[in-house]
């Protein structure tokens, strides 16, 4: 960093007022710069900037012996496990020195990055927005997971017997591998069940459970998808007096989960129109594709060690997107960045994510391709389909996956308000004024007005009793 770089830095912050996630600002060398060291190192890495004061507008520390403050650091960064190793520079401020330490974030193999004396559950640190926090009991577990293979899909299920598992999921995916490893079957039906973990010691596994079970929630009540429609932009938007348009908790094993999400999405988005010189192009809010890809990437690629099985994978959709979170973030060598690159590929559950690769939907096709091609198809069909790349956050504790909700197409809104509302109700229950304004990007008046024509021409009706906060319409029951 350069004199420049840094005075335009302290310009930022000055109008700012405050640090930010990846900038520390310190007046002198504490004990709580460890606090700083240990979070930039667990997280994406960041800057601490040493010779300011925050309390008088980030000006220069009268006095202040860089020299001194450097090897003063360089004995903080030696009291962490792992060991830091910034880049310390000082730079001028004016003529005032500021000791300026570039932190890298450290490999997921070496996480979490302590303060030696207070060991890895009291000394590991996180950045969220302009602040360390202590790592949580959970967090510090997740990462310490990356040293090792996670082996909580293949945990035996205490209480559960062959008979909580369905036969014929099960019975197609042993056929399967019979014609496939005839040799794992040479011993038995009893031997191949147990080499391929869906049983130990004679009881399913998690895995086995989750892929092909029954009713998986008997045993995992929390093992479920929970499913959302918003009317605003965030959870806490309230609309006509409605939280929520449409709610569900989904449950089954994996499969189920993943066709009752997608077709709770599908029930719940709207389908616009590309207009050629002859035809009509049907273009849905998302690519189901997509969807289903994302949803079997959340089950899958899941935390279900025991801290995380009440958590629950969220499907969310708002008026202008969808997301999918899952519990655990990234698993392994894959960051935001590399995800569905070729080549790129880890994961959490191993045995879960092999079974789910010769496990069939009902209505046919496998789950899981288990190649790590998930993202890459997500982003291939939201291309196809005319949309943006998928938003992607990752962080020790969930992983979230967004997918921007198509626009109206502009041809589409010259057509007149009641046949669009009128077609729209054709392939819709019902629709409330709020979703009809917004998903024609129409005043409420205008709704309103086209509304009142169709009632009155009876082709709508209301479904609650005027005025109700709960009010929503729908084509005329004849």
């Amino acid at each position: 960093m350069d004199s420049e770089q840094l005075s335009t830095i302290v310009d930022q912050l000055r109008v700012i007022g405050t640090d930010q996630q990846v900038l520390e600002v310190k007046s002198s060398v504490g004990k709580d710069i460890r606090a700083t060291l240990s979070a930039f190192s667990n997280s994406a890495g960041g800057t601490i900037l040493i010779g300011l004061d925050e309390a008088q507008d980030f000006a220069p520390v009268p006095h202040f012996d860089a020299a001194r403050t450097r090897n003063q650091l360089v004995a903080r960064c030696e009291q962490m496990t792992p060991v830091v190793r910034p880049l310390i520079e000082i730079v001028l401020l004016g003529k005032a020195p500021v000791v300026v330490a570039t932190i890298p974030e450290i490999e997921p193999r070496h996480k979490p990055c302590y303060v030696t004396d207070q060991g890895q559950y009291g000394g590991s640190y996180t950045r969220s927005g302009d602040g360390d926090h202590r790592m949580t009991q959970y967090e510090v577990e997740r990462l310490l997971e990356e040293h090792t293979q996670p082996r909580w899909d293949e945990e035996v299920v205490p209480d559960a017997t062959l008979n909580d598992l369905a036969d014929d999921a099960l019975g197609a995916f042993l056929d399967g591998q019979q014609t496939l490893r005839p040799k794992t079957f040479a011993d038995g039906d009893d031997t191949a069940r147990e080499r391929l973990r869906i049983t130990r010691d004679g009881r399913p596994t998690l895995a086995a459970l989750l892929a092909f079970g029954e009713y998986p929630q008997q045993f995992f009540p929390r093992l479920t998808v929970t499913f959302a429609v918003f009317p605003g932009t965030d959870r806490g938007s309230v609309t006509e007096g409605v939280r929520l348009l449409d709610s569900a908790t989904l449950t089954g094993p994996i499969p189920e989960l993943v066709e009752s999400a997608v077709d709770a999405v599908r029930r719940n988005m709207r389908t616009a129109g590309l207009i050629g010189d002859t035809f009509r192009t049907d273009m849905p809010d998302y690519p189901l594709v997509a969807v289903r890809e994302a949803v079997v990437n959340a089950l899958m690629h899941r935390d279900y060690s025991p801290a995380a099985r009440g958590a629950q994978v969220q499907v969310s959709m708002f008026v202008d997107r969808l997301e999918i979170m899952n519990p655990g973030g990234l698993y392994g060598a894959v960051t935001v960045e590399t995800l569905g690159q070729a080549g790129v590929s880890t994961s959490r559950n191993q045995r879960l994510s092999t079974l789910l690769e010769s496990t069939t939907f009902p209505n046919g096709g496998a789950v899981a391709e288990n190649r790590g091609t998930g993202i890459a198809v997500i982003r291939h069909a939201l291309a196809e389909a005319l949309l943006p790349p998928p938003e992607i956050k990752s962080s020790v504790t969930s992983f979230t996956i967004t997918l921007r909700r198509r626009r109206v197409v502009p041809r589409e809104r010259n057509a007149p308000a009641r046949d669009r509302i009128a077609d729209y109700l054709t392939k819709h229950e019902s629709a409330s004024a709020a979703e009809l304004a917004e998903t024609f990007t129409l005043s409420r008046s205008t709704i309103q007005n086209a509304l009142r024509g169709l009632i009155a021409d009876g082709t709508v009706e209301a479904t609650e009793p005027p005025r109700s906060p709960k009010q929503r319409y729908r084509l005329a029951r004849q």
